[in-house]
């Protein structure tokens, strides 16, 4: 299955959802006007993409219609992949050109946080880099098991202490690991312990700080796992993070099981930190690296 087609099957049930709506609603009205802004509005929050952010598109979208001199309302369908395309579209490539480079990757328990760390050692080893695994999650003994396991799969090396140990310490012996067996990127895990934040800040607090100072010059991604099932709730699960973390990057997942997919629309235009992989299933390859184009593009497909 081809990029897009792999994106199209993952946006089934959005697109089955609301957005599958999209075309009987413009065929709906004989003239563009403002009971169809005002309708699509509606329509766009009910899809998840929560107020602020369709008010915003359907703002673009007046103007993209008074730009062009669009009169068929059947038109505005092309016009709002476009708009939506654009708002989306930005940094979401991964920026990992030092050797080696830092991945820290953040979220709550349950997200699909460890699934995803596997997912990336896979994309990443599929593309010829060598990746060591900081397993630094230490408050879960079940976090490094499963971590271990992902590793096995993806063929990456793992770096692991005991259940209890201090975090930042599995990270100085990572990127030890990393810098002596010449990785290009070291991924860490972190605990999700959202609910204190203050503990939560002070421990990414030191993780950064081992960072800083054992690759000063490195490039570093810091990437929150959200589920794209919760809807807004994920929205606002991001801000709380961004507060304490310094976010560069989203990763949401389970896009495949919800008919909440208007989310990702909202995060990006909510919080200005662009989407960069997207979960659409549950196999090992299912983790795909963000096309503002392209996901909009199997919204209305």
């Amino acid at each position: 299955m081809g990029f897009f087609e792999k994106i199209k099957q993952g946006l089934k049930k959005t697109k089955e959802g609301i957005f599958g709506k999209i075309d009987s609603f413009f065929k709906s009205f004989t003239k563009i006007d403002e009971e169809l802004f005002e309708e699509l509005e509606e329509l766009l929050i009910a899809a998840d993409c929560g107020a602020p952010t369709a008010a915003e598109i359907c703002e673009q979208l007046r103007k993209r219609v008074k730009e062009t001199g669009t009169k068929d309302p059947a038109e505005v369908k092309n016009l709002l992949q476009d708009v939506i395309s654009e708002m989306m579209d930005g940094g979401q490539e991964l920026v990992i050109n030092t050797t080696p480079s830092a991945i820290l990757v953040i979220g709550v328990n349950g997200v699909g946080k460890t699934t995803t760390i596997g997912k990336l050692c896979a994309s990443l080893r599929s593309q010829g880099k060598k990746v060591v695994i900081a397993a630094a999650d230490t408050f879960r003994a079940a976090a490094i098991d499963q971590l271990a396991i992902w590793a096995d799969r993806s063929g990456c090396d793992i770096v692991k202490h005991s259940e209890g140990a201090d975090p930042a310490a599995v990270v100085f012996d990572a990127v030890s690991a990393a810098k002596a067996r010449g990785a290009d990127v070291v991924i860490i895990d972190t605990a999700g312990r959202l609910h204190n934040k203050k503990y939560l800040m002070d421990e990414l607090a030191k993780i950064s700080r081992v960072l800083d100072r054992e690759l000063p010059d490195g490039d570093r991604e810091v990437l929150l796992v959200l589920d794209a099932t919760t809807g807004q709730n994920a929205v606002n699960q991001a801000k709380a993070f961004k507060e304490t973390a310094g976010l560069t990057g989203i990763v949401l997942t389970k896009l495949d099981g919800t008919a909440r997919g208007g989310v990702v629309i909202a995060i990006k235009q909510d919080l200005g930190v662009p989407v960069k992989y997207i979960g659409v299933g549950e196999q090992i390859d299912d983790l795909q690296a963000f096309d503002a184009r392209e996901f909009a593009r199997a919204l209305f497909d």
